[in-house]
Parts: C-alpha cells; structure tokens; sequence
C-alpha cells in the first residue's frame, strides 16, 4: 500500500477503505509520510467529503493511534459531556458536581482554550494550585471516592488527531463535518465513559453559525458514538448571545460557585439541568427526566452539589478556601463600567465579538503559546430582551490594562444592538438527536 495510491483514490471521490485510512493515520503519525502529501489528501477529504463508514473508520484510526483511558475499574455507568465550544460557558463547572451529587461518576477529560472561547482547564486553574495532571491511577482513584475527576488529556491520546488538526488549521481544511466529528469523538472514545451528552453550539459565538451546519454536526457525532458502541445524545443549544453572565477564568469560576449556591443566572443553571437530567437518565439513575431534575434540583437546595465541588477541588490539591470565599480568586486591579447610551430593549449581543474582546484582554489566547490573565474579563449585566436605560451598566469590563479596557469598552457598545423589543424570546435549548 502506498500514499499516492490513496491520494489519487480520494482525489477522483472514491470511498476509502479501513485498511486505507488505517495505513495512511498510522503512517503519518509515525513521521512515514511527510506533511505535504496529507494536506493534499486531506484537501480531497475537503473536497469530495467522507460517507458514514469512512468517517467512522477514521474516528477508529486516531483512537487507535495513541493510548486509551480505561475506566473499567470506575463502579457504576460512568458519563461524560462535551461542548463544541461558547462564550461564558462554565457548564462543566457546575453540571459536573451536580450529576456526581447524584450518585452518578462523571469523568472528563477537558482541553484549554484558544481564541474566544474559554477551556475549563483554564477556568479551574484560576484556583490556587488546582492539579489537572492526574495519573491514570489517580482519575480512577478520586472518581471512585467521590463520583467526580475533570483532568487534561495526555499527550499520548489521539496523537494523529493532533497533528491532523495542526495540518488542518494551516490548510484551510478545518471546516469538514467528517474531521471535525473524528476529530471530537475520537478524543471522546478514547476515554472510555459509557455515555456521553453532546452539546452542540449554534449562532454568533460558536463554530457552527447555522441550524443546519450544528445538527449535521450533531447527527454525525451520535452516529459515531453509536457505531462505537457508547450511548450518545447531543442538545443543539444557543449561542448567539453569551451563556451565564460571566466571560473570563477566575470570574466564570466564581458564577459557577454562586450557581452552585442556586444564585446563578438563570439559563446557565437551566442548560445545566437540561444536559444533567439526560446523564441521569442515560446513566439508569432515574427512568425519566423528570424525576432526574427533582434530584438535581435538591443537591443544589441541599448543598450537596456545592459541597461536590470543593470535594474536587480538595481531591486535585486545589485550595478550598477560595469556594467558601470566591474573593480569594485572581481580581484584576481595575473594574470599568460601560453605561447605555441609549434607552430600549436590548436586541442582539453577538458572542463572538464579546468572546474577542475578553480575549483582547488577555482571558484568551490568540496561540497555545499565550500567556493567560486569569483575572480579566468581563461581566454582563445586561442581556437579550432586557430593557435598559440611558446611563444604566451594560457590562462591567475586569482589566489590568486600563487603557486596554477603555478601548474594548467602546467596542462593547458598538457590539449592544439596543432598539425596539425583539419579536418572540430567545430559545436556548433548539433541538435534541438521538
């Protein structure tokens, strides 16, 4: 077998065999085929797409390129959650202590952020000493005590996928329902959970700006979950506006405290409840979803959820105090309030743009290589059909760089589209795939 051979296969839109792209993934990723040949194979993948069965085989390939977490010795149906990536999206934050409150272990292994939008391991970082490091053994361990363990990936999980997506991203390839989904799923699959809840972002904020591109995408992912013998289901959600009120590290960690407290905003909590009450169900701790979000809501009224929490953190040798008083959290010396200058309903806030200016204050990084603040960013108080008066806070700005904050200030009210009140509510929660 040689790549040319495949190459010229792919380029005249001919379906790949298993072999094929076993032989062109394993080759590539032991330095065989050098980078100029796979750019031009993965411009025909581009071109003249995947079907199911190769898009699957591809998602094999890559879990089989590096190690996989076994979890056998966890007790009980382990689930895991992944988000195609938002602005303000603390989910994990929060979703996690709640289904581990439940009885139900939730284990994940989370990536860090890169351009606007934000990575829990990032998030979590922002309380002193956090380890998310673990060992295998250690993952199993703390999962087994108390039901939860968030950690970052090894370097020796999915290593093709690593180098397919640096190739990817300087090739103008990136955008392809079947690498993306591979590319997701096999970093999923290779951590063996029993069920996973996908949720898929849709509008200003996410990858995917349209309906139809965020349910493709979530078909695709279900069905190779599926077909690799794990149960998967993916939410469709919102994200033209940010979700929750709080874009940057240390102060999404803090919103996820204060939700975990049941103080949070509310479609945070309710995104929370919806993909929690889907885990319980898919792990059989409940029949139905109802009775799912009775017990969710009572370990956040019992403060079992909270208390899960800084059992996390005390189990990665974070410290704890700074649960008990978010105070303690990285704060950036300057607070700018950005007022109205107008009066009417707010109409639109794009997230992207928002997700740009936390990251223009350091929240982000333009390349893995930037250094984060972990104190900057920026908190909404004002969102979608909300009315607000001439004068009254839109946002409050977190900075160490006053003139930096000054300049995103501006650029926040030329983002705020405020005028008459819109035509229907936002929908958060847009579709579900089985």
């Amino acid at each position: 077998m040689v790549i040319y051979d495949i190459l010229k296969k792919k380029r005249d839109g001919l379906p790949l065999s298993e072999d094929e792209i076993n032989y062109f993934i394993n080759e590539y990723t032991m330095g065989k085929i050098p980078d100029y040949q796979i750019s031009a194979l993965l411009m025909a993948i581009f071109i003249n797409k995947m079907n199911d069965q190769e898009t699957l085989y591809l998602t094999k390939a890559m879990i089989n390129s590096g190690e996989t977490v076994n979890l056998d010795n966890i007790d009980g149906i382990k689930v895991d959650k992944h988000s195609t990536g938002g602005v303000g999206d603390s989910t994990t934050l929060i979703l996690g202590p709640m289904v581990a409150a439940c009885g139900v272990p939730f284990v994940k292994m989370s990536g860090r952020g890169l351009g606007h939008t934000g990575g829990t391991l990032d998030k979590l970082e922002s309380i002193k000493n956090f380890r998310v490091n673990l060992s295998t053994d250690k993952f199993v361990n703390n999962t087994n005590d108390i039901n939860i363990s968030i950690c970052s990936q090894t370097a020796n999980i999915t290593p093709a996928d690593k180098k397919l997506y640096a190739l990817r991203d300087v090739t103008a390839t990136v955008d392809n329902l079947s690498l993306i989904a591979s590319s997701i799923m096999s970093k999923k699959l290779a951590i063996k959970s029993d069920a996973i809840i996908l949720d898929v972002k849709v509008g200003s904020g996410a990858f995917m700006k349209t309906y139809d591109e965020a349910k493709k995408l979530a078909h695709e992912m279900v069905k190779i979950g599926k077909n690799y013998g794990r149960e998967t289901v993916a939410i469709v959600t919102n994200m033209d506006q940010p979700l929750g009120n709080a874009i940057g590290n240390s102060l999404e960690v803090k919103e996820a405290i204060e939700t975990l407290k049941g103080n949070g905003p509310k479609d945070l909590f309710q995104l929370c409840l919806v993909l929690g009450a889907k885990l319980l169900v898919l792990a059989k701790r409940v029949k139905n979803e109802q009775e799912a979000e009775r017990l969710l809501l009572n370990s956040i009224e019992s403060g079992k959820a909270y208390n899960k929490l800084i059992e996390l953190v005390k189990y990665q040798d974070g410290d704890t105090s700074v649960i008990d008083n978010p105070d303690l959290l990285p704060k950036a010396s300057h607070i700018i309030e950005v007022k109205s200058k107008n009066k009417g309903y707010i109409k639109s806030i794009n997230a992207e743009e928002i997700g740009r200016c936390a990251l223009a204050l350091g929240a982000g990084r333009e390349t893995m290589d930037s250094e984060l603040d972990l104190s900057a960013g920026i908190v909404l108080n004002k969102k979608v059909d909300e009315f607000v008066e001439e004068g009254e806070t839109l946002t409050y700005i977190h900075t160490n760089d006053i003139n930096k904050g000054k300049e995103v200030a501006e650029m926040i009210l030329d983002i705020y589209k405020i005028g008459e009140k819109n035509h229907g509510s936002q929908q958060l929660i847009i579709d579900e795939i089985h």
